[in-house]
């Protein structure tokens, strides 16, 4: 009976070795993965940072005036006047609902059919 244990626990250690080298070879690719992932998340980043920094380059106040300065006759374009702006009272609302009903757009459609 002895033999019969000292073999099966044999066979569970090399079982358990078996597993074990299996899993870390398997975590090393993983984290190869990871670790090539993370390069390009920060390549993606530094790519974006240039691209917002070229954004608020062309974008920058003067520049904008010097290409409205050179398109004026094309464009049009004009800086904003406080006349340009509405007043509140101007604003139209929707009308008062009818019979003091109100209707809800975010209901569902099966909550309105009994």
């Amino acid at each position: 009976m002895r033999p019969l244990i000292y073999i099966a626990s044999f066979l569970a250690v090399l079982v358990a070795a078996f597993w074990a080298y299996r899993e870390n070879y398997a975590t090393q690719e993983l984290l190869k993965n990871v670790s090539g992932l993370n390069r390009q998340i920060a390549n993606l980043r530094a790519t974006l940072d240039i691209q917002k920094a070229e954004w608020a380059y062309q974008n920058r106040p003067e520049r904008l005036q010097q290409l409205v300065n050179a398109n004026f006759d094309r464009l049009q374009l004009l800086p904003f006047q406080a006349e340009q702006f509405g007043t509140p009272q101007q604003v139209t609302y929707p009308p008062e609902p009818l019979f003091g009903l109100t209707i809800d757009p975010n209901a569902a459609q099966d909550e309105l059919i009994p």
